[in-house]
């Protein structure tokens, strides 16, 4: 195989955006033009030191900028620098968050998230402030203690935020805003209570759309919708989740001829202990199984929490693990954990909060479900816990890959896996041998993790930076002396 000089120097230019080991130096050259690839990989794809990080926000191409805002690698802090950039399309990137998508995503300083919420359009370019806070609003970078925190904030659209949490203000908080100076908290304020006003809903149920079905599964509803509801068989699925919907008509859904119907009343806290136990002997094994699982008395958080878990079953959920409106208490966390029922364990291997000695035997659990949630979730999860649920669950890699928890050393036994992100990842290892036989593999992936490798040195390291299959590994390894580096961009023709 051949490569051009100019082909060749690119792979250089790749690897060393990729180092580890590279220092500022080296790194800032890369911010030139010429190597747009490297440039990007720089920007977005790695931790960098904080001169490189200083570079970055005062580059002077937007590009480069909004590379930067969406790296999860770097901290939300450093990120946020970017929030009065003169281009819109880096601030919406900001807005957006880091991309992939971490599970557990970090928020924004108070300041920055202050700073978007309340901009103002000053001659827009491609979005506006509106469509800017939008994307932060879906980006799960609001927390909702950063929400409670702004009740009484001096702006108005800052106030109107807390009026998410609703049910869980006191009275004195919601007449605040109810009689808030400023008719958009008054009015955002107002839809709240119109929620639980059932002759308003009525009057706003529209025939059909998304709104409608928010309706249906979350707003108080009059006789007539009730009735009206349980006539129609796509609307009895709504309204058995309802907590508004009355005692009588539950009686009806918990009967109804479809069994999915039949597990949502399951899934409720608020059942009869009649119900529940008419429900624990359904003919149906999914509405039983909801039933018996928790026993009453029990919690809304703690169905939630139950409710997810059973919803998953065996499923890899990539979904951002977020901070929950409730949560139920450790107690209950600490109960689930020693359950016979497999769904109660789950749900208490994603309570990052479960003691030690509770983390360890969820660790030894027979369901392997249960030992992959651990794995993702907790913080105090074994190494080999975390290294089997990267192995076992693909689509987990990208969330764990981030995590100090998943071991990088002493991974010789997977060097012959039949996957080759397995394969990549033990051969980075830097103990043990040095992966000679996964150079030539057919996965690029994995050959460049190989030469990556510092257990390559000297002539061999230098061998692998003349062949086109591994000079971008090769380049990415940390054992290259910075005087290594600037030589390799010096024949990218970068200027120092």
């Amino acid at each position: 195989m051949s490569l051009s000089s100019s082909a060749l120097a690119e792979l250089w230019s790749r690897g060393v955006a990729a180092n580890p080991g590279a220092p500022a130096g080296v790194l800032l050259r890369l911010l030139d033009p010429a190597v747009a690839e490297a440039r990007r990989i720089l920007c977005e794809e790695r931790g960098l030191p904080q001169e490189v990080m200083d570079a970055v926000v005062a580059h002077p191409e937007f590009r480069v900028r909004r590379s930067f805002a969406r790296n999860p690698h770097v901290p939300p802090a450093q990120r946020g620098r970017l929030v009065a950039d003169p281009h819109d399309l880096v601030r919406a990137q900001l807005a957006s968050g880091p991309h992939p998508r971490p599970r557990q995503p970090a928020p924004l300083p108070d300041d920055v998230l202050i700073a978007l919420l309340t901009a103002e359009d000053d001659d827009p370019q491609l979005l506006t402030a509106s469509e800017i806070v939008w994307e932060l609003l879906g980006s799960f970078q609001v927390t909702l203690a950063f929400r409670y925190r702004m009740l009484g904030h001096e702006h108005p659209a800052l106030r109107s935020l807390t009026t998410g949490l609703w049910s869980w203000l006191t009275p004195a908080q919601r007449e605040a805003l109810l009689t808030d100076p400023h008719p958009d908290v008054r009015a955002s304020a107002g839809h709240y209570v119109r929620s639980a006003d059932p002759a308003a809903m009525e009057a706003d149920l529209p025939e059909r759309g998304h709104a409608r079905w928010v309706i249906l599964n979350n707003h108080a509803l009059s006789d007539a919708v009730v009735e009206a509801s349980l006539a129609d068989p796509q609307c009895r699925w709504s309204i058995a989740g309802n907590p508004y919907t009355p005692r009588d008509a539950l009686a009806r859904l918990a009967r109804d001829a479809d069994p999915q119907v039949r597990e949502r009343v399951a899934q409720r806290a608020d059942l009869d202990p009649a119900l529940w136990a008419e429900l624990a002997e359904d003919p149906d094994e999914r509405v039983r199984t909801r039933a018996r699982v928790q026993p009453l008395p029990r919690t809304r958080a703690q169905c939630l929490a139950v409710d997810h878990e059973m919803g998953e079953g065996e499923n890899d959920c990539t979904c951002p693990i977020l901070e929950p409106y409730e949560e139920p208490d450790l107690d209950w966390y600490r109960a689930c954990a020693v359950s016979e029922e497999v769904a109660l364990r789950r749900a208490a291997a994603t309570c990052a909060a479960l003691p030690s000695d509770l983390v360890a035997r969820l660790a030894e659990d027979p369901d392997e479900s249960v030992r992959h949630r651990l794995a993702s979730c907790h913080p105090l999860a074994p190494a080999e816990t975390v290294l089997a649920a990267f192995v076992a669950r693909p689509r987990q890699r990208p969330h764990l890959l981030v995590q100090s928890r998943l071991p990088r050393t002493g991974l010789a036994h997977l060097l012959g896996h039949e996957d080759p992100e397995v394969r990549a990842l033990a051969a980075a290892d830097p103990t043990g041998r040095a992966p000679v036989e996964l150079l030539t593999d057919p996965d690029p992936r994995v050959r460049r993790a190989a030469a990556s490798n510092p257990l390559f040195s000297g002539d061999a390291l230098e061998r692998l930076l003349q062949d086109p299959a591994t000079a971008e590994g090769a380049a990415a390894n940390p054992g290259l002396p910075a005087v290594r580096l600037h030589a390799l961009l010096d024949a990218v023709g970068l200027p120092r």
